[in-house]
């Protein structure tokens, strides 16, 4: 298939950079491949049935832009550049790779400082990212991020405006629990712990895994023909009680819902090719377009992604072309908020029809 197959126009101002408060209130668009209803993140119960099972990717976003100063000094006297890092993912030998901003004005061995205890130094520079090593570790280094780091909002909510206090609780769910991530798992942010309670009152089981969504999520694809797009890879972890609990709700006839295209990924990665869950941990740059058999999930919960999109190809891979054309085409037309801070949609594809 062609890039141009998952474009489409989207209003400037139907892009959303803050989240609805509170987190339920968030419209959601109930589609199955043929009827779309509008409802409310708040109807979620009402949505699902007793026997479903939502899997949550427990992943926690780390504040991990952080903004410092080189000094450098020279015949002139000292010289200060303004350096922004994006961190990416931590190294085996304790260091951080990152995106430096602008790179060329850091050389080997400078030192950017971030605070009074937080300094990094850049140890190499490798295919357009930087090695950093930072002076603290483990407990100290969170800490310090903790209070020199912002939230990593994405490219398009960044562009628009800077992250702020108010984005560290925003742009976190309320269940995460291992830290490492430097984007959210987006469509989890509609959940508060009232709705999670009420949708096991409903008969829904919750499963928790882990997947630490990496930038690599917002890089564009710059082939026409989607089928040579190599997918950046991210870390994940199902454990043996996720693949038991998974694979009991589909013996037991329920269905598997992932809430986000990152749990979705994980477990796809993690199925055998009976479509049993198997334990897992390791990293994935697993590719779904259109043409991909599902293995577990039987419908998806999600925000509305980018046109042109690897996650735009995801969702059409699990409603059909046709049928996500519809839904964007209805939902643009009904004002639905777009991308990580916007609406909610759950998909349910043919065969799986809601009651």
């Amino acid at each position: 298939m062609k890039l141009s197959d998952f474009d489409f126009d989207l209003p400037e101002g139907l892009i959303a950079t803050r989240p609805a408060r509170p987190r339920t209130s968030a419209r959601m668009l109930v589609a199955d491949s043929d009827t779309i209803v509008d409802q409310q993140v708040s109807d979620l119960p009402d949505v699902l049935r007793a026997g479903d099972r939502l899997v949550l990717n427990d992943t926690k976003v780390i504040p991990a832009r952080l903004f410092g100063q080189r000094h450098r000094d020279s015949a002139q006297g000292a010289v200060s550049a303004k350096i922004e890092v994006t961190l990416l993912e931590p190294q085996p030998d304790g260091g951080w790779m990152a995106l430096v901003k602008p790179l060329k004005k850091l050389k080997i061995g400078e030192d950017v400082v971030f605070s009074d205890n937080l300094t990094a130094t850049l140890t190499d520079k490798v295919d357009g990212t930087a090695s950093l090593r930072f002076n603290l570790t483990g407990d100290d280094f969170d800490a310090a991020l903790a209070q020199a780091g912002a939230m990593p909002l994405p490219p398009y909510i960044a562009a628009k405006r800077p992250a702020d206090a108010q984005d560290k609780q925003d742009y976190q769910t309320v269940f995460a629990r291992h830290k490492g991530a430097v984007a959210a798992p987006t469509a989890s942010l509609h959940f508060d712990d009232d709705l999670l309670a009420q949708i096991a009152a409903k008969g829904v089981d919750f499963t928790h895994v882990t997947l630490h969504v990496g930038a690599g999520t917002f890089l564009p694809v710059k082939v026409d023909d989607v089928s040579q797009h190599k997918m950046h890879s991210e870390w994940g972890e199902v454990s043996q009680q996720a693949a038991d609990e998974v694979n009991a709700t589909h013996k037991a006839g329920g269905r598997v819902i992932p809430v986000g295209t990152t749990a979705l990924r994980l477990i796809e990665s993690a199925a055998d090719a009976n479509g049993q869950l198997q334990p897992w941990r390791g990293t994935t740059d697993i590719f779904i377009r259109p043409g991909y058999r599902f293995l577990v999930a039987d419908a998806l919960m999600t925000n509305f992604h980018l046109p042109k999109s690897t996650l735009m190809m995801l969702v059409s891979a699990m409603m059909g072309v046709r049928t996500v054309r519809d839904i964007y085409k209805h939902a643009i037309a009904q004002g639905y908020r777009f991308f990580s801070y916007g609406d909610a949609s759950i998909l349910f594809p043919s065969g799986q029809t809601r009651r």
